[in-house]
């Protein structure tokens, strides 16, 4: 037996229940990890309340670290007490063990602890996909401006820093002006405070007039129209969230007018859909780590108990950098 938090419904943190629950052994392509940290992400919100409907009940959580304690059949990469680490579906992370699909998960460094590696696996993965591999159709080249909302969360911060390291002029924005300076100190050339400032005029202002080549927004209704306006032409929207709200729908039509722009709406699960495919972005993301140049802040650690606050703060916009679940 062990513990896991669970939900019998959709709703809001009430929902989220710590019971007992039994974990067996891992199955043809499965391993059994222990976990030593475990990740919050925006996308635990999604599930709890059912804008991404589970059946139920359901263990939340997409995020963890710890030790690998058996392995199924077919499984090579990995064996009983390799350290280890995954972003992944099925959901199930918020427990002290589990059995899950082994193809996701990765082996773990030695110079990268679990409470690092559950911070940073889904976030930075993501952070991986967006700057390496989800790009205008000019490329991106040193010097060249891009846009990402929620610049001070999880996924911002490290952004920042693997941005500066490729040598992007990357505008962030951010709700407050703490906010704001937390992400010029991880890398951001620029700052806007879209609480009160039009960030759209600024984001003109700052790149002379042009525009930027591409704007990473996860955060959907609120800045979906003006992180439109932003964009020079033949520049790409890569969607990858909706913390405010799903965008609104649009014409095409309308994307020959702002400049025959492109749209995406992206999700890390497309592209961590093998071992093969996750090993490389994993590999990326752990050697930049390593090098120094992207540093993982976990500003908030809750007991797992305390899963309800955690996710009341995570809503509230409370948080920043990473946060994570102990044991």
């Amino acid at each position: 037996m062990t513990k896991a938090v669970q939900i019998a419904q959709h709703g809001g943190p009430e929902e989220l229940k710590l019971v007992e629950v039994s974990v067996g052994d891992p199955g043809p392509g499965e391993v059994r990890i222990r976990h030593h940290a475990i990740g919050l992400n925006f996308i635990d919100v999604y599930h709890r309340t059912g804008a991404y409907p589970l059946a139920m009940p359901a263990t939340i959580g997409m995020e963890g670290a710890g030790i690998i304690e058996a392995v199924g059949a077919g499984v090579t990469h990995l064996k009983a007490g390799d350290r280890a680490a995954y972003a992944s579906q099925p959901p199930g992370a918020y427990c002290e063990a589990r059995v899950m699909p082994a193809k996701c998960v990765v082996r773990l460094p030695e110079a990268i602890s679990f409470e690092t590696a559950a911070a940073m696996m889904l976030k930075g993965l993501t952070a991986q996909y967006l700057l390496r591999k989800t790009l205008p159709v000019e490329g991106l080249q040193p010097g060249d401006f891009v846009l990402f909302h929620a610049a001070a969360g999880g996924v911002g911060l490290i952004a920042c820093q693997w941005a500066r390291a490729l040598g992007l002029q990357l505008i962030g924005t951010a709700g407050s002006d703490a906010k704001c300076a937390l992400a010029k100190e991880h890398g951001a050339a620029h700052a806007i405070n879209y609480a009160t400032e039009d960030f759209a005029a600024r984001v003109k202002d700052i790149t002379g007039g042009k525009g930027v080549k591409v704007v990473y927004d996860s955060v959907g209704k609120d800045t979906w129209d003006k992180s439109l306006a932003c964009l020079r032409p033949f520049g790409l929207m890569a969607s990858f969230g909706a913390s405010s709200g799903p965008a609104p729908a649009f014409e095409p039509a309308m994307l020959a007018k702002l400049g025959s722009i492109y749209v995406t709406r992206q999700t890390l699960f497309s592209h961590i859909v093998s071992h093969e495919t996750t090993q490389p972005m994993a590999d990326d993301l752990f050697a930049v780590v390593q090098s120094g140049k992207v540093k993982i802040r976990i500003d908030q650690r809750y007991p797992l108990a305390d899963v309800q606050q955690a996710h009341r703060d995570l809503e509230a916009r409370k948080t920043t950098g990473s946060t994570i679940l102990t044991l």
